[in-house]
């Protein structure tokens, strides 16, 4: 049985990629799901929260691989013949490990703040999803507790085509302080609004990539 792949793609650096994908592994992990990440970053944030994590006593599993270049779809395929789901951070800008990242994917997640300039950036993002016929997930990212924006944000994203993750995650310091001592939110806080919300995207992206193939 092979593993559903998540890529994590946003042509604009600073949406929150490495964010989203480390405390989507946490929670499906503590779902007693296997899974593996693979960080195609030449940042390697999501390398340097794992090496973090190996100090972490009685941190769930997660496999990671950091690869690059010509690597990357064949690893993968080879991660996901031995997990249940692979969860991909992908570099920003159209660089080629990102389209084959993308390509790899039953999902492409889009994080985007509540910003002009990652609506205009995540533009491209839905176009590179849509040119490789892949189902792509906009998630709103770092959004205010309170006022209408994500609602405007919404409306912005259908015009673009783009459906959008009915799970929003707020502009929360929990999610960073979590992966700072290398742990995803639902290990570092597990009854936090954070937590909650990390575990309400994770399921809904879940019941999206539909019944195992």
């Amino acid at each position: 049985m092979t593993a559903r792949v998540v890529t994590v793609a946003q042509q604009k650096g600073g949406a929150g990629k490495t964010t989203l994908a480390a405390h989507l592994a946490v929670a499906w992990a503590r779902e007693g799901y296997k899974v593996g990440v693979v960080d195609i970053d030449p940042q390697a944030s999501l390398t340097k929260w794992f090496a973090e994590r190996a100090r972490v006593k009685d941190a769930v599993p997660i496999e990671l691989r950091c690869v690059g270049g010509w690597r990357v779809q064949s690893e993968v395929e080879k991660l996901a013949r031995t997990v249940d789901l692979v969860v991909v951070d992908s570099p920003p800008h159209a660089e080629t490990e990102s389209k084959i990242a993308v390509r790899a994917a039953d999902l492409v997640l889009i994080p985007a703040q509540p910003s002009p300039m990652d609506l205009w950036a995540t533009k491209a993002t839905i176009d590179l999803a849509r040119s490789e016929k892949r189902a792509a997930l906009v998630v709103l990212n770092r959004m205010p507790a309170r006022g209408k924006l994500a609602e405007q944000m919404r409306g912005k994203y259908a015009e673009l085509g783009a459906p959008v993750a009915e799970a929003v995650l707020g502009s929360r310091v929990a999610f960073a302080a979590a992966l700072l001592e290398g742990v995803g939110i639902s290990e570092h806080a597990p009854s936090s609004a954070a937590a909650q919300e990390m575990a309400a995207l994770a399921a809904e992206i879940f019941r999206r990539l539909g019944p195992e193939q």
